[in-house]
């Protein structure tokens, strides 16, 4: 087996060990990507120097007998919208190609300190705000299980990398399902973590974030095993008390109650669902109960209400901030694809509208960690929909259905929940998929059921693209 083909978990191990070295992981990564990229343009920017240089110094260090951090010498990436000391944050924006960060923003910083290697960035859409990865700057990424398919949005590069075999970790960030979409589109997994979990912040910014994104908001990994998703985890949740949002919080939690209830939602109320979604979400739900969790069909405190509410904050706060920005910097898909979506979900003229709506969501939450107390978890279909053709946005009906297939995507970031993707099943070439969420602060949870969905569906491999 090729060391591309490892999970970090393996790879740490092996490196650790001295059965390999990390030049010889980073070459391998490297050689992958040298193989499968030119299809995918999933890795935009590349550090094989750089990385090489690392690797050398982390075999070095391991030598000396230094302490390791947990992914001593493994090949990483990270997204293009997240600072990188040295590297642009460019976001997918011509303009701010050369706009070089000065020091990393902390999931940065924290996979560096645990000794990763940084290999490459990852594609996004402009402003990462699109269910597809596309732009002027970088141009198009590819799913490699079907290249007319979006490997999603807007971490879309780091599904693909990872699918694909480009490392074994790709970080991503997630406000509306930019982690778990790409997750589900390239059939791996992701985490996106709750609330407060991992710190974050730009080094770089020179004014505050919406409050809609303070709350909503949220970091995490694409790997390829649940393994690989507690140890990436780990990792990123170390503290970092600038950010005023990070909590403290241990990563296990009490033992919730046995046995572990599970409340399935198969079809979200208020749109249309796939029945090859549907049936993953029931697959799933075979799966919990036959390890013993006692599993049930039931809809969670107004569950169907919350893509709407999403759409209030979305329109009259994330997109007061972003449409101007787009307007003057971004490209024309951008432009459009924010046009149409602010056209189908048009923004309020009372502001009370909006206040009204957090307050309803501080309530909401409140029933929601209420229903937890007895129903631990929740399983959704990761999309309503199969993964969309490349572009659907662009149009007004393509936009309505890619709003209405991203629903149940909404829930988990409007209430500051962990989600955990996981593919259960198939459709073709694609993988279907499904997301665990689970109360503030059990990622633990999630990743516990998405372990035993692992065991029946078996470990996620990396593919070659399939043109």
């Amino acid at each position: 087996m090729e060391l591309w083909q490892l999970d970090a978990t393996d790879l740490a191990r092996l490196i650790r060990t001295g059965q390999v070295s990390s030049r010889e992981a980073v070459q391998s990564c490297l050689a992958r990507m040298d193989a499968v990229n030119g299809k995918l343009n999933a890795v935009v920017r590349r550090f094989d120097a750089e990385a090489l240089a690392s690797a050398d110094a982390a075999d070095a260090a391991r030598a000396r007998g230094e302490a390791l951090g947990k992914l001593h010498g493994v090949p990483v990436t990270t997204k293009i919208n997240t600072d990188q000391e040295g590297q642009p944050t460019d976001n997918g924006v011509v303009a701010f190609k050369d706009l070089i960060a000065p020091e990393d923003a902390p999931v940065v910083a924290n996979l560096r300190h645990a000794g990763a290697i940084f290999i490459g960035r990852t594609n996004a859409p402009a402003f990462s705000m699109r269910a597809f990865s596309d732009n002027e700057l970088h141009g198009m990424t590819y799913n490699p299980r079907d290249k007319g398919i979006s490997p999603g949005g807007s971490s879309g590069g780091a599904g693909s990398a990872v699918a694909a075999g480009i490392g074994p970790i790709a970080h991503g960030n997630d406000i509306g399902g930019s982690v778990r979409i790409p997750a589900y589109c390239n059939g791996i997994i992701a985490l996106r973590v709750g609330h407060g979990r991992i710190p974050a912040f730009s080094p770089m910014a020179t004014s505050g974030r919406a409050m809609s994104g303070q709350l909503m908001s949220t970091q995490g990994p694409h790997v390829r095993s649940i393994r690989d998703a507690r140890l990436a985890l780990e990792v990123m949740a170390r503290g970092d008390a600038r950010d005023t949002r990070w909590a403290d919080a241990p990563i296990h939690g009490p033992a919730p109650m046995r046995p572990i209830r599970v409340a399935l939602v198969p079809e979200l109320p208020g749109g249309t669902t796939h029945p090859a979604q549907a049936a993953a979400v029931r697959t799933a739900g075979k799966h919990l109960a036959a390890a013993g969790y006692v599993v049930e069909e039931m809809l969670p405190p107004d569950i169907a209400d919350i893509p709407g509410m999403w759409n209030i904050l979305g329109s009259n706060d994330v997109f007061r901030q972003l449409a101007p920005a787009m307007n003057q910097y971004g490209d024309e898909a951008g432009k459009l694809s924010m046009r149409l979506w602010l056209e189908l979900c048009p923004p309020s003229n009372d502001p009370g509208a909006v206040l009204d709506t957090f307050a309803a969501r501080d309530f909401l939450l409140y029933r929601w960690q209420s229903f937890f107390q007895d129903v631990p978890l929740v399983i959704l279909p990761t999309l309503a929909h199969l993964p969309p053709p490349q572009g659907q946005d662009l149009t007004l009906e393509g936009q309505r259905q890619v709003l209405d297939s991203i629903r149940p995507s909404f829930v988990a970031p409007f209430l500051g929940l962990p989600g955990l993707a996981v593919p259960v099943g198939s459709h073709g070439t694609l993988r279907t998929g499904v997301q665990i969420l689970a109360g503030r602060f059990r990622e633990d949870l999630t990743l516990d059921a998405g372990e035993v969905i692992e065991a029946c569906e078996g470990v996620v491999k990396p593919i070659d693209p399939m043109w």
